[in-house]
């Protein structure tokens, strides 16, 4: 592969968290240090080893999965909890459920990082200030904050997992 571009993902501090904290506050802390945790995957990548496709035929990259966990942030907390509707699409609809991991571009790597950390901050804002009881009709059934937060802990627990094993098989690292 060429060089495209010379950005490489920076380091990343996880943050701690109380493991006593009440039930809004520990859901939130767990959410926070997975979240870190994927770029922490990341960190001294360049663009292009983001973008790389270490096991085929699987379609998994780093970059995909930071593509993917900003579709699901946004899609969560605006679309379904907030009621929102963003104006623009995050990757290409017309390939479908996996366009995220699909059509992977170094020379995007960047953006696609910036984009997450920014997600992140809308996604806050949604839930800022509310209830975990605070409900939302998706797909017909009722569900709550709540449940966002314990399937967003779990969605980023499942792909920090493929991290690990992306990034094992790019350059050896391995570790938490």
């Amino acid at each position: 592969m060429t060089l495209t571009t010379a950005w490489t993902a920076p380091a990343v501090e996880r943050p701690d968290g109380s493991l006593t904290a009440p039930e809004a506050e520990l859901l939130r802390g767990y959410l926070d240090f997975y979240r870190t945790t994927l770029l922490y995957k990341c960190a001294g990548l360049t663009a292009e080893q983001l973008a790389e496709r270490p096991s085929p035929p699987s379609n998994l990259s780093l970059l995909g999965l930071i593509r993917h966990l900003t579709k699901v942030e946004r899609i969560w907390f605006r679309i379904h909890f907030a009621a929102e509707s963003p104006a623009e699409p995050l990757f290409a609809p017309e390939l479908g459920k996996d366009a995220d991991f699909e059509r992977i571009d170094p020379a995007e790597a960047q953006a696609a990082y910036e984009g997450l950390i920014a997600e992140w901050k809308l996604s806050d804002a949604a839930a800022a200030g509310r209830s975990l009881d605070d409900r939302f009709t998706f797909s017909g059934t009722e569900s709550t904050l709540r449940m966002i937060y314990i399937h967003m802990i779990g969605e980023y627990g499942r792909h920090c997992g493929h991290a690990d094993l992306l990034r094992e098989q790019l350059d050896g690292t391995t570790g938490a």
